[in-house]
């Protein structure tokens, strides 16, 4: 990793832990906007982003129990393996006009120009400690959203290309991106209307590719979005990294096996009470002599005391 990464930056990762996930979310003016919206609604063409929407599944948001950003590997770290940390790869991508940092082989941005798709407004980036979050990398589809609609259940592999796959980065306004925080397409949609088809549709590449499902809101909102004509045909956006996504199932803990009962000590057998009255009863038993600790042995019989009674 390089060092852009030591430095700042800021994005979708610092504004989503500002928001809890656990309380239900009202809806941004541009996603309430976009869901009074009565437009027609159109066939899916083949192909389209409209037509994937269905392939999603449809169910509640499950606990945010477990999240942590560690969860999806370190932070922009270069899965790619092409010398650059992700968030430079996605700077040089989304920028015009960039300058790099000497000795870093053309991997660290020190300045350029974004055309931002949130707001459709131009912004100088520069990178430094007060200046780079002027432009921040956007989670198309939030970490931790991600986590409570299926996230949780892929495997650890899959989650670190996630968090650093370009289908699902963007670079975008500072201020934008903190708005939107983890918000999904229900809650929060992109002002520059322009722009929510591309928008919405990447989200359904995302979540379409690792496996990820949507609430019933979220689908309604993506389907309002999607069936506007001009959006009609949007195409489900392709590329990325398309890793092979293993899903694990949710088993309850294996209980421990229960100790095996002690076993309770088998009774001594009661040792039949035996008295000899005298010497005569003894001998008459056959039973004489009689040792100390042999049943009918009592100090009566022994006169002498020396253990042996009716010698």
């Amino acid at each position: 990793m390089t060092e852009a990464t030591q430095n700042s930056t800021t994005d979708s990762e610092t504004t989503e832990s500002a928001v809890d996930e656990g309380d239900a979310e009202e809806p941004s003016k541009e996603a309430a906007d976009a869901n009074a919206d009565d437009g027609t609604k159109i066939k899916a063409g083949k192909g389209t982003a409209l037509a994937t929407l269905d392939d999603l599944e449809v169910k509640g948001r499950a606990p945010k129990t477990g999240y942590d950003r560690d969860e999806f590997g370190p932070a922009w770290a270069d899965v790619d393996r092409n010398g650059c940390d992700t968030r430079n790869d996605i700077l040089t991508r989304d920028l015009t006009d960039e300058t790099y940092k000497p000795g870093t082989q053309d991997c660290v941005v020190l300045t350029g120009n974004l055309a931002d798709p949130f707001t459709a407004t131009a912004i100088s980036f520069q990178r430094g400690q007060s200046t780079s979050t002027a432009v921040q990398i956007d989670h198309v589809v939030a970490l931790s959203d991600a986590w409570q609609k299926g996230a949780q259940q892929i495997d650890e592999e899959a989650r670190r290309h996630f968090a650093n796959d370009p289908l699902n980065l963007l670079a975008v306004d500072g201020p934008a991106n903190a708005a939107k925080g983890d918000g999904d397409a229900a809650t929060w949609l992109p002002s520059n209307k322009a722009f929510r088809c591309q928008y919405v549709a990447r989200q359904i590449a995302v979540k379409k590719t690792y496996k990820l499902w949507v609430t019933q809101a979220e689908h309604d909102a993506m389907e309002r979005v999607l069936s506007q004509p001009k959006c009609a045909d949007e195409p489900l956006p392709k590329g990325g990294l398309a890793p092979k996504v293993k899903v694990t199932e949710n088993h309850a803990p294996t209980p421990e096996p229960e100790p095996e009962p002690e076993q309770e000590p088998e009774p001594e057998p009661e040792v039949e009470s035996v008295y000899y009255e005298n010497c005569t009863a003894a001998r008459d038993a056959g039973a004489a002599p009689v040792h100390r600790g042999d049943p009918g042995y009592a100090s009566h019989l022994d006169r002498d005391g020396d253990g042996v009674g009716c010698e």
